[in-house]
């Protein structure tokens, strides 16, 4: 079998079965796990799957940049951000995390929900200055051109004074094995920081996310207490949120 033929098999596989080790990759084909290795890193430079430590997942589409996320998976992030505008009540202190999914949640408040917002995210609070009864607090720091947020020590510092009812956060990739995962290492960081100024955390997932990874880990799945989705997720991610006691909606 050619290398290229037996690349395209491991990519059919992965998306059946949602990852891959190299011991049974070895196995299966019969040569070395040097050799899939091999494969392995070739098809991850190519951008075409997750490496981990024993094999492989798929890799998230969401970790392109903000412009061009804009038009993915736009009606999934529409649903889940409907379902995910009631869990806000008045009175309540938000931290809404940046993304093309949270600015479909803005889109989604009603005009006349009083709460305080509090995002790093320059994009949402412009958004949220359409709604009057909402009181806005920007977070300020370095601005990450790639997800248009801020991070750094100030940004950091700042929310540390904060005590928040709910944190919608944003990732790139969720995963029974991988967990909660983004693109960049500062962003994951960033993100635990701010689920750890919220009695809740709640992750809004389009369905490109689901059973991908990237290559920065945020948390294990019970890093949120709330998963929302378009649809059911597949067996095995739906059992591990109910193992680690995450709510799917």
């Amino acid at each position: 079998m050619l290398a290229s033929q037996r690349k395209q098999q491991i990519l059919q596989i992965l998306n059946a079965e949602k990852q891959v080790h190299s011991g049974e990759l070895s196995q299966r084909f019969g040569i070395s796990e040097d050799s899939i290795r091999r494969d392995l890193r070739e098809l991850a430079a190519e951008g075409l799957l997750q490496r981990v430590h024993g094999g492989a997942l798929p890799v998230s589409d969401a970790i392109a940049p903000f412009e061009t996320r804009k038009n993915v998976q736009n009606g999934s992030k529409q649903a889940v951000a409907q379902k995910a505008a009631k869990m806000i009540q008045p009175g309540q202190v938000v931290i809404i995390d940046g993304g093309t999914t949270t600015c479909e949640l803005v889109r989604h408040l009603p005009t006349n929900l009083s709460f305080t917002a509090v995002t790093h995210s320059p994009t949402i609070a412009v958004a949220l200055a359409d709604l009057p009864q909402v009181e806005v607090i920007l977070i300020g720091g370095v601005l990450f051109r790639h997800s248009v947020v801020t991070m750094g020590a100030a940004m950091l510092e700042s929310i540390s004074r904060i005590n928040a009812d709910l944190f919608f956060m944003g990732v790139t990739g969720i995963h029974p094995q991988a967990g909660l995962t983004t693109g960049h290492y500062e962003e994951a960081c960033v993100k635990r920081a701010l689920a750890g100024r919220a009695a809740e955390t709640v992750v809004m997932a389009s369905q490109e996310k689901l059973n991908s990874a990237s290559a920065f880990a945020v948390g294990e799945l019970n890093l949120a207490s709330t998963l929302i989705v378009e649809q059911q997720p597949d067996a095995a991610l739906l059992a591990a949120c109910q193992k680690m006691g995450v709510t799917v909606i």
